[in-house]
Formats: structure tokens, C-alpha cells, sequence
């Protein structure tokens, strides 16, 4: 009769195949190379199952070792779901908050709703972690994250989301740009001039690259970015001009020029939580001065639309 697994031994096997080698898999184990090679042989004895190829001194798994570490993996990954409610409890008796907002949202805008935040709630630990939307997205369901600004609507049964700042697209330029004496910029307008654009897998990117095309505008792209803050700062540099929401320019005002776009682009962000969240109160909290931030904005800076 075999013996049960070990779990070490199951530990030995998914940090070869994660890291390539026994002497990397060691050094993040903490143990020496013969004791993982002897976790490995332990393993494909007690299994029956040949796991590995020896390859000029390596290890490389088998089909049949792959599909071992496919199950493993899927085991652990549950583990580690157990893991994130335990910290989520944690944050909550602690008063942590963790937040994930996209690059485009990660300057001034993010920092005034937080400042907001901490000034009634001061001895709260509060993470800003900026990543893409789908990264967010994926991190509130799993809960490692209690609120989400992101670019795109979620459909998932766990997720509660909200539109914030629903405004069209304005066009930004240097102070001193020709196009600063017109009111209302149009797509024609910008044909051949310098322009900062988003990545064009982006949601925004998209939303311009549609709105050119159709008017078969060409575009002349001087710089690409997946920042706001970057784009913004760029522009207010001379380099040329740009399409962004009005919330993309929070703490531009006075460094760049803001005119109006037609055809309306229409653009909106999602604020997101997840449902019956352990957090609640701190949640409830930041949204409210998070819409509060928004709306602030909005009037100052659409005012010079």
C-alpha cells in the first residue's frame, strides 16, 4: 500500500515546476538541493507517477506532471482564497482599506478622495494599489481588494458598481496652443497635430481611435502612454494636445487649456465593491467621499468648458 501524500513533498513539486530548477526551488523552500530532491523521488515513488524528465542534470515535468501541478495548483489557489477572507476579517478588526484604482484615476483625483477619507477616519491603514481594471476586478471577487475605481462595467453577481462622473471626453492643450482661442474643439480641427493619445487597448484608446476614424481623421500620435497623469503632465509640456475625461486633469487646473469636444464622446467610470462586505462601515465611508470628490471636481473644472 502506498503512503499518503506529504504535503512537503506536494510543496517540493510545485516550486520546481514554478521555478525552473531544484536549486531555485530550494532557496524558496529555505532547504538544501538534495532534501527537495529527495521530497521529488519521495513523491513520484509513493504516486507511481514518473513526474519529471532527468535532462542533462535537470529536472523537466512530464505530461503527466504537468497535469499533477494543474491539480495542485487549483488546490492551493483555494487555499489562498481562504486565506484572503482571513486577512479581509483582519482588515476589518484592524481598520485597514484596501483600495485599487486605474493608472488613469491614480493621481490628484485619488489622492483628494483619500485625504478626504483620513481626515474622519485618521487612525485607518489605507493601501492604494494601482493597477488595470481586470487585475481590480478580479482582486475584489477574490477579496484582496474592499473598493475598485476602474474604466469598464463588471458583470459578476459578487460585484456592486456605480457610475462615477458620467461627462463626455474634453480636449486639453498647452496654455498657449492656437486651438485655445476656439470654444468647442472638433475632430477635424485636430488633423495632423501633435496628439497624446491612451493605449489603444484601453477603454479610452478605444473610444478615440472610434470617434477619428469615423470622421477619417488621421491622427498624428507624438506619444502613447497608459497614464493619465503622464499624458497630462506632457501636454501641459507643449508637446501637443489630447482627449481625456475631466476627471483625468484633477490638479491641472491653470497648466493646461480645457475646451469643449463634438461630437460628445460620452465616458464614465465604474466605482465597485463587493457585496456583503465584512468592511462595510470604512467602504460605505470612503464611496461617499469619493462621489463627494467627483462632484467637487466636475464644477470646478467642467466651469471652464
Amino acid at each position: 500500500m502506498r503512503r499518503p501524500l506529504n504535503l512537503r513533498q506536494v510543496e517540493a513539486f510545485k516550486s520546481v515546476i514554478e521555478n525552473g530548477t531544484v536549486s531555485r526551488a530550494a532557496e524558496m523552500l529555505s532547504i538544501s538541493q538534495p532534501a527537495v530532491s529527495k521530497l521529488i523521488a519521495h513523491l513520484e515513488e509513493d504516486t507511481g507517477l514518473e513526474l519529471f524528465d532527468r535532462v542533462k542534470g535537470r529536472l523537466a515535468p512530464t505530461e503527466r506532471g504537468m497535469r499533477l501541478y494543474e491539480e495542485i495548483d487549483r488546490i492551493f489557489a483555494g487555499i489562498r482564497q481562504v486565506e484572503n477572507a482571513v486577512a479581509a476579517i483582519r482588515r476589518e478588526e484592524q481598520g485597514q482599506l484596501l483600495v485599487g484604482v486605474m493608472p488613469a484615476l491614480a493621481g490628484a483625483f485619488i489622492q483628494q478622495a483619500t485625504m478626504s477619507f483620513l481626515r474622519s477616519h485618521p487612525n485607518v491603514y489605507c493601501s492604494i494599489q494601482t493597477r488595470s481594471s481586470q487585475w481590480i476586478a478580479d482582486w475584489l471577487v477574490t477579496r484582496k481588494l474592499d473598493v475598485g475605481l476602474i474604466s469598464s462595467r463588471i458583470d459578476n453577481p459578487y460585484i456592486m458598481s456605480e457610475p462615477l462622473m458620467e461627462h463626455p471626453l474634453v480636449c486639453i492643450m498647452p496654455l498657449d496652443h492656437p486651438l485655445a482661442e476656439r470654444s468647442v474643439i472638433e475632430p477635424n480641427d485636430l488633423d495632423s497635430v501633435p496628439f497624446l493619445s491612451f493605449d489603444p487597448e484601453s477603454s479610452t484608446g478605444q473610444r478615440i481611435t472610434s470617434i477619428f476614424e469615423s470622421y477619417s481623421v488621421r491622427l498624428n500620435v507624438v506619444l502613447m502612454t497608459t497614464t493619465a497623469p503622464t499624458l497630462c503632465e506632457f501636454v501641459a509640456a507643449g508637446l501637443g494636445v489630447s482627449l481625456v475625461h475631466p476627471l483625468f486633469i484633477s490638479g491641472m487646473k491653470g497648466r493646461v487649456a480645457v475646451r469643449r469636444f463634438e461630437p460628445l464622446v460620452p465616458f464614465d467610470f465604474q466605482l465597485c465593491r463587493i457585496r456583503e462586505n465584512r468592511n462595510a462601515g470604512l467602504v460605505e465611508t470612503f464611496l461617499r467621499e469619493t462621489r463627494l470628490t467627483a462632484e467637487r471636481i466636475s464644477r470646478e473644472l467642467l466651469s471652464e468648458t
